[in-house]
């Protein structure tokens, strides 16, 4: 999370189109990417990083994408690369959830994509314009490539590439696979973030209350949100801008405002000092201290109690 807040167009600007080589996230490469950092920061860089990492060329920069847009790592003044504050607490081998056994972590890696610096742009404007009831490959590039026109640093990039974005996404998250290429790899299919429709070939957003996300992760988000899209000295939001804003958490869980409500009552019975109250017929989130330290809260909260379980 950042302290500088800029506007929508401001963040989607110092954004990046994905360099994901094609590949979804797999099984067992965030840890393998962030050990790897731990041991030595130029190891992306290094002539032997094929036989470090134990995967293929393209792979090793997928890798380091990924991590990099989780926020896992971050490059450091010198050029390489270090781990972040949730790298350290999530895959230390004494972490929360270093081998992301537990569905709550790919949760959080899901809203990492759409927290600044945004690695993987076409994800937030997928996320955040995609309005079709169902669309296939073809569709979605379409919608990320139309709405990237507005902005000058992304006019000089080809369709195609939009595409490769589009192609990932669905692959990514989708619970039946639309290419022959299945993506039994790709943790992140098992959140119902995106479903088979009913047109052949054509999948869809799932926008009903997620089952497997803790209301602890969701609370979570909300506070990172605020920290990094409205104000550090942000006390109190609405269940509306939660629910609908540019990057907001029912945007990006792609949940109702009921929902959201949801989420947020089962979290605060856990959580001191934030409540809902209704004002002047909508309903607002109401807190004590800085998001940012309230989002640590909520997660610590969250794998103490999973530690327990």
């Amino acid at each position: 999370m950042q302290a500088e807040i800029l506007n929508t167009d401001g963040h989607i600007v110092q954004g990046r189109l994905g360099r994901h080589e094609t590949f979804t996230p797999r099984y067992g490469w965030l840890k393998k990417g962030y050990d790897a950092v731990i041991q030595d920061g130029n190891v992306f860089k290094a002539s032997d990083a094929i036989e470090r990492l134990g995967v293929g060329k393209n792979m090793v920069s997928s890798i380091r994408f990924w991590c990099q847009a989780f926020k896992l790592i971050e490059p450091a003044h010198n050029g390489c690369m270090v781990p972040t504050e949730l790298g350290r607490r999530l895959l230390d081998d004494n972490g929360w959830d270093p081998f992301l056994e537990d569905v709550a972590s790919l949760w959080l890696l899901h809203w990492q994509l759409f927290v600044p610096r945004l690695e993987a742009v076409s994800w937030t404007l997928a996320f955040n314009k995609c309005n079709l009831w169902s669309f296939d490959i073809k569709q979605l590039t379409k919608v990320i490539f139309s709405a990237a026109q507005k902005y000058p640093s992304f006019k000089t990039i080809s369709e195609n590439s939009f595409e490769r974005d589009a192609s990932c996404i669905i692959r990514m998250y989708a619970d039946v696979p639309l290419e022959k290429e299945s993506e039994i790899e790709c943790p992140f299919t098992q959140l119902g973030i995106i479903r088979k429709a009913e047109e052949k070939n054509s999948v869809c957003f799932d926008t009903t209350e997620k089952q497997s996300l803790p209301p602890l992760i969701f609370a979570a988000a909300c506070f990172s949100y605020i920290d990094s899209y409205v104000s550090a000295k942000q006390r109190t939001i609405s269940l509306h801008r939660l629910t609908y804003d540019f990057n907001s958490p029912g945007v990006v869980f792609k949940v109702p405002e009921s929902a959201v409500g949801s989420y947020l009552y089962t979290a605060a019975r856990e959580l001191n000092g934030i409540s809902l109250i209704e004002t002047t017929g909508s309903l607002q989130l109401y807190f004590d201290g800085e998001p940012k330290a309230l989002y640590w809260d909520a997660l610590q909260k969250y794998y103490d109690g999973a530690v327990r379980r």
